[in-house]
């Protein structure tokens, strides 16, 4: 998807590396996600349940509204 495209690969050029490897294992298993669940996390219409992927899109949609 396009849209999660915009925010990946800025994020994963820009931010990645700085993660600690619990948050790039996070970002990894996020990856493995389906597109439509993932557009809903960020796009907020839905919450992500699982409590480690929802702190790595937080840290993604963070990122993206200080820039």
């Amino acid at each position: 998807m396009l849209e999660l495209d915009v925010l990946f690969e800025p994020f994963v050029d820009e931010a990645y590396d700085a993660l600690d490897n619990a948050d790039k294992m996070a970002f990894q298993k996020l990856l493995a996600c389906e597109d439509p669940d993932l557009f809903a996390w960020f796009m907020g219409h839905k919450e992500c349940e699982d409590a480690e992927l929802n702190r790595i899109v937080q840290i993604i949609l963070n990122r993206v509204k200080a820039s």
